[in-house]
């Protein structure tokens, strides 16, 4: 009897890290997604800015180019993940 519960026990370890993992990834899609959204809207943001100017000086033309940088590396991540929009 004991060693059918330390079996027992064993078994239910990795369940409970099995689902712990699950819970984080779930979690930290959702912050992903969050951080996608922001920085897409500061990207459009910055292409508008862009795009009205007459004369964008060097320093607004490499904040548009990092935010779109920014932009497609989280979005190349949330592609890998399977992470859809809703």
């Amino acid at each position: 009897m004991r060693e059918d519960e330390r079996f027992e026990e064993k078994r239910s370890l990795p369940d409970m890290f099995i689902r712990r993992k699950q819970w984080l990834r779930r979690e930290f899609d959702q912050l992903l997604l969050q951080d996608l959204i922001e920085l897409k809207e500061h990207w459009e943001y910055q292409k508008r800015l862009v795009e009205k100017s007459f004369d964008p000086s060097p320093e607004v033309l490499s904040s548009l180019k990092l935010a779109e940088a920014k932009y497609l590396f989280l979005l190349k991540e949330a592609k890998k993940r399977n992470i859809k929009m809703e």
